[in-house]
């Protein structure tokens, strides 16, 4: 099954994750199939490709509950 959920890099103590598509049996920093976005917490900074998002959706792909709340922030900044 593909999941939809963030995957972390950054420095210690300062986190950027990327929104990413993957095998939910891969380890959370493991290989990924595609990357949807990025969200810099500290920075405030976020970006969603509505697109590939909800084509991997359409695809059977099950967001994780912290990429749903990040996304629907994301919907919300842009209307």
């Amino acid at each position: 099954m593909v999941r939809i959920r963030l995957r972390r890099s950054g420095a210690k103590k300062r986190p950027y994750y990327r929104i990413i598509a993957i095998d939910s049996r891969e380890k959370r920093d493991g290989g990924y199939i595609d990357s949807l976005g990025y969200y810099a917490p500290l920075e405030k900074k976020l970006f969603v490709d509505l697109e590939k998002y909800n084509l991997w959706l359409s695809r059977g792909a099950q967001p994780s509950n912290t990429v749903l709340k990040v996304v629907k922030r994301y919907q919300e900044t842009k209307l």
